[in-house]
């Protein structure tokens, strides 16, 4: 008889145990939803926020009226995004002015970097395909030298804006060592090079492709 009473005993104690633990944790799974309730909005509030702002850097909001997140357009065909330097897709946000077209704003890639890819954010006008902005979003070249491409670290990038792409002065869309405008780095000719040759590039893809970029 005592030993039964002591499994019982010790069986009740178990179940009360168990029952205890499996509140524990069902309350803990009710307040984490109800957190992740209450956070996720305001997350993916603060990553749009981000996001919107990193779009401003290439293309001033003060030159559009439109959402350009919900106005977007996805790049898969591999030709276009052979031009772009991408082998997955891109993602076009399209900027408007009372109902028109006002800008483009998509990421390219330079492959030919003195490290590899080198990435960046490009905004280009509608009215005549001039640059808006430029902005590095990646890259590992050489920490100070091929990274003045960035600009906390140097107002190289800022050369690009207000260029277009002409027939007169397609010659010129090269760095100065190569007989060009843009400035090159001391000691590093490669990386300016990789950058100047993709966003001019990028700027034939969109002028190549506007009446589709558009639509």
């Amino acid at each position: 008889m005592g030993q039964n009473a002591n499994f019982k005993n010790l069986l009740t104690i178990m179940f009360a145990s168990a029952g205890k633990l499996s509140l524990f944790v069902l309350i803990s799974i009710v307040l984490l939803l109800g957190v992740k309730t209450i956070t996720d909005p305001l997350v993916a509030k603060a990553e749009r926020q981000n996001l919107l702002d990193t779009l401003n850097q290439v293309m001033p909001k003060d030159r559009y009226d439109n959402d350009p997140l919900q106005d977007t357009l996805l790049l898969t065909d591999p030709k276009m995004l052979e031009m772009l330097g991408s082998e997955d897709p891109v993602m076009v946000y399209r900027a408007r002015k009372n109902g028109k077209p006002a800008g483009l704003i998509l990421t390219t890639i330079a492959p030919n970097g003195y490290s590899g890819n080198i990435y960046m954010l490009m905004g280009i006008l509608a009215e005549d395909f001039r640059v808006a902005g430029v902005r590095v979003l990646k890259h590992k070249e050489t920490p100070g030298l091929g990274d003045k491409i960035e600009l906390n670290k140097n107002p190289w990038i800022l050369e690009f804006n207000g260029r277009s792409l002409r027939d007169d002065n397609d010659p010129r869309w090269a760095v100065k060592k190569d007989g060009g405008d843009f400035d090159q780095f001391t000691g590093a000719t490669i990386t300016p090079r990789a950058v100047v040759g993709q966003v001019k590039r990028t700027l034939l893809f969109v002028k190549q492709q506007s009446e589709f970029l558009y639509e």
